[in-house]
């Protein structure tokens, strides 16, 4: 039987451009984060870039506390015209950022609580001088055979 979700260790060609705790313990969750690593890993404009490296305090709607949101990706880039930016992304299935019809119970919370981590995370990267998105396969891989020569500064 197939394995639900691909996880392991990503280690970098250019870990110089990896900020966090070390190049050596990159942690990935799903073959989509894996690909993204890879792009940031080998892409000339990246700069900077960490995973899981950041945590934006958040109040869940489900329990009124506040917990800690870990973005999957923080990067620092040089757009198109040479500025240089910084966004924070998360990487989520499109079926898990968007409420459907007859959701189940589990769904739902889980969706209702995304929406507030990702509510505090734009408004933290507002206030940090930084965009927040999330990206979706329907974005991701909208050009799989241009990923790797994609811009960061442009639609992912």
């Amino acid at each position: 039987m197939a394995k639900a979700f691909a996880s392991g260790r990503f280690i970098p060609k250019n870990p110089q451009k990896y900020v966090g705790k070390s190049a050596n313990q990159i942690m990935f969750r799903s073959s989509w984060e894996l690909a993204f690593m890879k792009w940031l890993d080998s892409n000339n404009a990246v700069l900077r870039w960490g995973s899981e490296e950041l945590a934006i305090p958040y109040v869940s709607p489900l329990d009124g506390r506040v917990h800690r949101y870990f973005p999957d990706m923080v990067i620092m880039y040089l757009n198109t015209a040479g500025v240089v930016c910084k966004e924070i992304i998360e990487i989520k299935p499109h079926a898990q950022s968007v409420a459907k019809p007859r959701m189940s119970d589990r769904d739902a919370a889980a969706l209702l609580v995304n929406k507030a981590k990702w509510e505090y995370a734009a408004d933290w990267a507002e206030r940090n001088g930084a965009k927040f998105r999330v990206i979706t396969e329907k974005t991701m891989f909208l050009n799989k055979s241009s990923i790797n020569k994609k811009k960061v500064g442009t639609s992912v």
